[in-house]
């Protein structure tokens, strides 16, 4: 401290103010009482003050330096916060000193405890150090190797003399500790080499050296040149690094604020200056000090970090610390030193744990009643993860798009499933929807071609357009089970399918009660029948049922975009809303298909070659059968391939049709032309109508004498085919016949063609 101020006082700053800085040394004899009375005085003494035989006038204390221990600190701080004298500690390091509200006029350059306690912290961390004896005693029948420990220091004892025992490191253990950060101590060097030299002149200015001085040679006995030496040596090896820093850092940050005051006022006058001026500045100024720039924080603090040291040893008792590491609290993190690699090899294979350290994927699980650093190392759950070693708990994956297995270290991606355009059942029916949409526009523009030959007039002119467009649709309608669901494709596939599908059916139940109205009705009924039938409001009359019917699924409860939430996978699909509307949809044209199969199967024997109603027969019997087959399939299937067996269905239906009402006439169009001539078509309703005729005649004898003997049987075109005119049906009466068991006049039935 002496060092520091005479330093001080010999610098340009003071003699640019033309100030010297005096100084009051009192002992506190690490007592807080004892320094009470001190700090007292000094706050209550005169101008005046008297040492020896000499007196002298001058300013009243204007701050104090110290103390070293933090509760005598706390105790004086207290006294001087009443006339808010700054006050600045060189190595008190309690936390609570940086409450400004409690201790406004108190600063240190040192950190506080809290830095010391984090940086322990860091260092047991770094090394996995989490069980610091479990042997406090040594028992008898163990070696002191058993003894052996790692000691990890504070700054209280980490460099001091009086701890280092009669005993090798080797007994001992490791040291490591935590010191305040130490300069280089040339100066102070200096100033012990100058009081080697002056010998006992200089202590005349220095009262302690004379009291020390008098108590070493009454203790050993040494002669003048000889008490000189070693009262120096003994100074020397009690000096250290740290404390110099701190010491010569507090007493520069004094100066430099006295300075810069006092360079715009009166300072030397007595009572122009007082102590709580220098609060402000020393608080808020910055200052240099040996090259570098300083200033206290809001906690009145200046921390510069710690330095941590390693006790080594020379093979004896004789013990010496070295820096191995700095710690900076800024980063919380050390930064190693060049000795570092050889004296902290030893710690780097040392375990101090009293369990295993939990890898990723487990956590740690401590039984009751132990220490917590004792634990069991669990497996994560399904859906929970750790990711870094010794967690206290697992953490959940986002169960919407994330799973992981039991023993995790990370969430999983949940795979989105779909039917998708790339999967391998999806290329082949997409194929065969292109297909279908590519064969139905073919045979849209032949027959649109032929429009005129009696075959495609047969095949029921333009309703069959209207039928192959419908197929189109209902192909597109396929289309739309492929890919990533949303609302909206959820809501058109299924309604597309239904009015399109409901449209080709309704236009083959005209087609087949054309065919029963030309054929199979009694003459009278005929007549009646046809004022009836009118087939473009049937088909629409047919259609708008099925329309109302999608309506109402669609504003009830209509289709829509559902995410299925599975163990490790996230499924889209469709959910149809009501599967009630659903069935009743399917269920309609079902009907409507049923229908057309009756009505087919009675026309199943006439005129093959124009005939239709085996075709119709066939096609709704496959339609049926196909939707049959779905619905248990549908009901027992889900996941991805639900979309997909609809899908098949919808082909086998589509196909089904295209097939057996359009690909027998487009052969005959293409391959069989003579047949498809007005003389052919006559020619074949001609030679039906004379075998139909002798049939009748053949068997219209009966057993039974009662019942009248004959039967109708009417044939005419379907009205599409006026250019080949329809035949009426016709009645005429003769003889007996000879096969006849019942002797009375046989009615024969025949067909005449009537040109419109």
């Amino acid at each position: 401290m002496i060092n520091a101020i005479e330093v001080m006082n010999t610098s340009p700053l003071l003699k640019a103010v033309n100030l010297t800085l005096g100084y009051l040394i009192v002992d506190s004899c690490a007592d807080p009482s004892t320094t009470l009375r001190h700090t007292g005085d000094i706050m209550q003494q005169d101008d005046c003050y008297t040492e020896g035989n000499t007196s002298a006038c001058g300013q009243p204390v204007m701050a104090v330096i110290g103390a070293s221990h933090s509760e005598v600190s706390i105790a004086i701080a207290r006294q001087l916060t009443l006339q808010m004298i700054p006050q600045i500690s060189y190595s008190s390091t309690a936390v609570i000193l940086s409450d400004k509200s409690r201790f406004p006029s108190f600063l240190r350059t040192v950190p506080n405890d809290e830095h010391q306690t984090a940086a322990m912290v860091r260092l047991l961390h770094i090394h996995g150090w989490n069980w610091e004896l479990k042997h406090q005693t040594l028992r008898a029948g163990q070696s002191v190797e058993s003894m052996r420990r790692v000691w990890v220091a504070s700054d209280s004892w980490s460099s001091s003399n009086s701890v280092k025992v009669n005993a090798t490191l080797r007994d001992i253990g490791h040291v490591v500790g935590f010191t305040f950060k130490s300069g280089e101590a040339s100066s102070i060097e200096d100033y012990l080499s100058r009081l080697e030299a002056a010998g006992h002149e200089f202590t005349r200015n220095n009262p302690f050296m004379k009291e020390f001085y008098l108590q070493l040679n009454a203790s050993k006995g040494f002669e003048d040149t000889k008490l000189i030496s070693e009262a120096v040596k003994h100074l020397r090896k009690q000096t250290h690094a740290s404390t110099i820093l701190s010491v010569e850092m507090a007493v520069s940050a004094m100066t430099q604020t006295v300075a810069s005051v006092c360079r715009s006022r009166d300072c030397k006058t007595p009572g122009m200056m007082q102590p709580w001026e220098l609060l402000k500045p020393l608080l808020f100024q910055e200052f240099e000090f040996r090259g570098e720039t300083y200033s206290f924080d809001s906690s009145g603090d200046i921390n510069l970090g710690y330095d941590l040291k390693m006790w080594c040893s020379n093979g004896g008792n004789n013990h010496f610390t070295e820096v191995v590491a700095e710690y900076h609290p800024s980063t919380n993190d050390f930064t190693y030193t060049n000795v570092s690699t050889h004296h902290f090899q030893d710690l780097q294979y040392i375990i101090s744990k009293c369990s295993n350290s939990c890898v990723p994927g487990e956590f740690k699980k401590t039984a009751e009643g132990q220490h917590t650093c004792c634990y069991e190392c669990i497996n994560c759950t399904a859906n929970y993860y750790s990711n870094k070693t010794d967690m206290d708990q697992c953490l959940s994956c986002n169960i919407s798009r994330e799973w992981s297995a039991e023993g995790s270290s990370s969430c999983t991606p949940k795979v989105v499933l779909f039917f998708s355009w790339s999967d391998r059942f999806a290329v082949p029916l997409l194929t065969f929807s292109a297909l279908g949409i590519l064969l139905a526009l073919m045979v849209s523009a032949l027959f649109l071609h032929q429009r005129d030959t009696p075959v495609v007039k047969a095949a029921g002119g333009p309703l069959s357009h209207v039928i192959l467009f419908s197929l189109v649709i209902s192909y597109i309608s396929a289309v739309l089970f492929v890919g990533r669901p949303n609302s909206l494709q959820c809501k058109a596939r299924q309604v597309l399918f239904g009015l399109s599908f409901t449209l080709c059916v309704s236009c083959i139940l005209v087609k087949t009660l054309q065919i029963l109205l030309a054929f199979q009705f009694n003459p009278a009924v005929q007549v009646v029948l046809r004022r009836l039938f009118k087939p473009y409001v049937m088909i629409s009359l047919c259609v708008a049922l099925q329309v109302i019917a999608c309506i109402c699924w669609l504003v009830i409860k209509s289709p829509s975009h559902q995410i299925v939430l599975q163990p490790t996978t996230v499924l889209e699909k469709c959910n149809e809303g009501s599967y009630v509307a659903f069935g009743v949809m399917l269920g309609y044209i079902a009907f409507l298909a049923f229908v057309c199969l009756i009505c087919a199967f009675k026309g199943r024997k006439l005129p093959q070659f124009y005939n239709e109603a085996k075709f119709i027969t066939f096609s709704m019997l496959l339609y049926l059968i196909s939707w049959m087959l779905f619905v248990p399939v549908y009901v027992s299937t889900s996941g991805v391939y639900l979309s997909a067996v609809e899908m098949v269905v919808i082909l086998m239906s589509n196909y089904g049709i295209l097939s057996c009402h359009f690909l027998p006439k487009c052969y005959v169009i293409i391959f069989r032309k003579e047949q498809n001539t007005t003389s052919a078509f006559r020619n074949n309703v001609y030679q039906y109508s004379s075998k139909t005729s002798e049939s009748i005649s053949v068997s219209g004898s009966s057993v039974s004498e009662k019942q009248s003997i004959g039967r109708d049987f009417i044939c005419a075109l379907p009205p599409s085919l006026p250019a080949a005119g329809y035949l009426e049906y016709g009645v005429v009466t003769t003889g007996t016949s000879s096969t006849s068991l019942y002797r009375g006049p046989v009615t024969h039935h025949f067909l005449r063609r009537s040109s419109i």
